[in-house]
């Protein structure tokens, strides 16, 4: 068996995280579904700041994105070598935003995704550790990747059903005036 080098391994690493944020970069995908919406900026910028602020299972997608970009920025900082503490309860201090906080919220994400593939790149190969904490950094954002994009499905699926509630609508009758609303 042939080894490979470690800036392949950190290629595909980094490959995996622009996946999460991004959405695939072509036909096929390590794990998400297809387009850019099925990554989590494109997630995140389809929803309203009060569908991010809904309570769903007890938490908010809010919430969840702040920790991420927090967690974001906290392991860019590590691989950089800044191994001090940090009050990770402060991450999930944010669970209702405006418009305006959520634009914000999101371009910080942004930012820390940037941060953090600039430090992978960097530093993610110069040791067995750093490569653990790159690893990790990854897992953890498809994590919360998925754990948003299931918040994001229940608050769609409340929206058809609000949608038909409010108009006095069958779901078949929706669909017909808005098919953009049709559910899997």
């Amino acid at each position: 068996m042939t080894a490979i080098s470690t800036d392949v391994v950190i290629q595909q690493l980094l490959a995996v995280l622009a996946e999460a944020f991004d959405g695939p970069a072509q036909e096929w995908s390590y794990f998400t579904d297809r387009g850019a919406e099925s990554g989590l900026l494109g997630t995140l910028a389809s929803l309203t700041a009060a569908d991010a602020s809904h309570v769903w299972n007890g938490s908010t997608i809010a919430a969840h994105a702040n920790h991420l970009r927090f967690a974001l920025a906290a392991s860019a900082a590590w691989l950089g070598g800044d191994r001090a503490s940090r009050d990770w309860s402060e991450s999930w201090s944010l669970s209702v935003v405006d418009e305006k906080a959520w634009r914000r919220l999101q371009e910080e994400i942004r930012k820390a995704h940037r941060d953090l593939r600039r430090a992978i790149e960097s530093h993610g190969a110069s040791s067995a550790e750093a490569i653990g904490g790159a690893l990790a950094a990854v897992a953890h954002s498809a994590y919360h990747l998925g754990a948003i994009r299931q918040k994001f499905v229940a608050a769609r699926s409340t929206s058809v059903s609000e949608a038909i509630a409010e108009r006095g609508w069958t779901r078949d009758e929706l669909h017909e005036r808005h098919p953009e609303k049709k559910t899997k």
